[in-house]
């Protein structure tokens, strides 16, 4: 029987373990919703600073390139630093970023921001994962991602339904204003309450930033995990940028109700992810993957085939995606986990993330080419041949992915 399979003995966490779990999960609750705001942003984005798609789309892309250069220019540094220190610096920036783009007030300027958000913020995401491989067991991972990627649905119950409010009653600025208030109060957080995490500097060695760099980004076992996380927010970055605009559009769901849809979807992924977590440590990271990966293929592709519908199939359909999601991310992220070595996890989180951010980039540029809008006001345009490609991208994961299964399982988990 394959070890990776074996089902793990559960493992009482201590109480700052339980402390470090519950803090990243807020950071990535204020970091996702920054990003995901975006997208119900959309249709004010349109309207207010004239956007058409394909700014729109760069708008969105340009946080997600900009993340991208930034982890691999960070990602030689990774390992040299305390990652507390690490992880204040670039909190710091993102909070700044973001209040940039709450006084944007033009495409370009708001273009600027993401920018500048992105180069801090996305490598948020990384120390994170690394912080998680330092302080916790590879097979207790899946319970520990499962409750950070909570916070991608805590975003979805608590934050967007009151940015969009916020957007309604007072404009898309505040939206912002009001993520740099909570991002305030988790870096006081950090400041007060997170431990110095040094450990890695001891298995470090004198390689230099660029040789470390070069070291993790052309060994051959990594090259396999940055092989499979290429493709893995295809799905989720294609759709993202016109989900509120086709749903408003082609499927005739009031603006008013958009609220309550994040809501319901929010709360289903909230409760879903924790037990995925427990699930894939127990029945297997990858065979949940799968699982996850078939059934999120058939909802997009059915989904963006869709006319005017209603608003409950709108939030059952919405409410599974997320779910289908969470099960991917949750259980490759604890699976690529296991991949890097000690010595080298500050600088592979930072390129695995990079890689990602830059390939969920490309699809939401790309998003942005295959969609046209009607005149006016009317339905998007081709948003079916973007379900297909999204489809296509989803599926192309699972033998990549397997690849970093194989890999896990054979050989030492880290």
């Amino acid at each position: 029987m394959s070890t990776a399979n074996v089902p793990a003995k559960p493992v009482a966490f201590t109480a700052y373990q339980k402390f470090v779990v519950v803090l990243l999960a807020f950071l990535q609750f204020t970091v996702i919703l920054d990003f995901m705001v975006l997208s119900p942003l959309g249709a004010f984005l349109l309207r207010d600073l004239g956007l058409n798609t394909r700014q729109f789309g760069r708008v969105v892309s340009a946080y997600a390139f900009s993340a991208g250069i930034s982890g691999l220019l960070a990602a030689g540094f990774a390992d040299r630093f305390d990652r507390r220190k690490l992880l204040l610096f670039f909190y710091a920036g993102f909070i700044l970023g973001t209040w940039f783009c709450g006084m944007a007030n033009s495409y370009e300027s708001l273009l600027l921001a993401r920018m500048v958000t992105g180069i801090f913020g996305g490598v948020i995401g990384s120390i994170s994962f690394a912080i998680i491989t330092d302080l916790f067991p590879f097979e207790t991972r899946g319970r520990v991602m499962g409750s950070v990627q909570s916070a991608f649905a805590a975003s979805q119950v608590l934050g967007l339904p009151i940015g969009l409010e916020l957007a309604t009653r007072w404009g898309w600025h505040s939206t912002f204003r009001m993520i740099v208030g909570i991002s305030l109060v988790a870096g006081v957080i950090i400041v007060i309450k997170l431990r110095p995490i040094t450990e890695h500097l001891k298995l470090r060695g004198d390689r230099d930033p660029v040789a470390h760099l070069v070291h993790t980004a052309t060994k051959p076992r990594y090259l396999i995990g940055f092989s499979a996380t290429i493709l893995l927010a295809t799905g989720g970055f294609m759709l993202m940028p016109f989900g509120t605009t086709f749903a408003v559009r082609n499927l005739h769901i009031p603006m008013n109700k958009l609220s309550q849809i994040y809501v319901i979807t929010g709360l289903v992924s909230m409760i879903a992810g924790p037990i995925i977590g427990r699930l894939s440590d127990k029945f297997g990271k990858y065979r949940t993957f799968v699982i996850g990966t078939i059934v999120g293929i058939s909802i997009v592709v059915y989904y963006t085939r869709l006319g005017p519908t209603t608003v409950t199939m709108m939030t059952l359909l919405s409410a599974f995606l997320f779910v289908c999601i969470s099960a991917r991310m949750i259980s490759a992220g604890a699976l690529t986990s296991g991949v890097p070595a000690p010595a080298d996890r500050g600088a592979y989180m930072a390129i695995n993330s990079s890689l990602q951010q830059i390939s969920g980039g490309v699809a939401s540029a790309l998003a942005g080419i295959i969609v046209l809008e009607s005149a006016g006001e009317g339905p998007l345009q081709r948003y079916d041949v973007l379900g297909m490609v999204a489809g296509l991208g989803m599926l192309l994961t699972i033998p990549l992915m397997y690849n970093v299964h194989r890999l896990v399982t054979r050989g030492p988990r880290q």
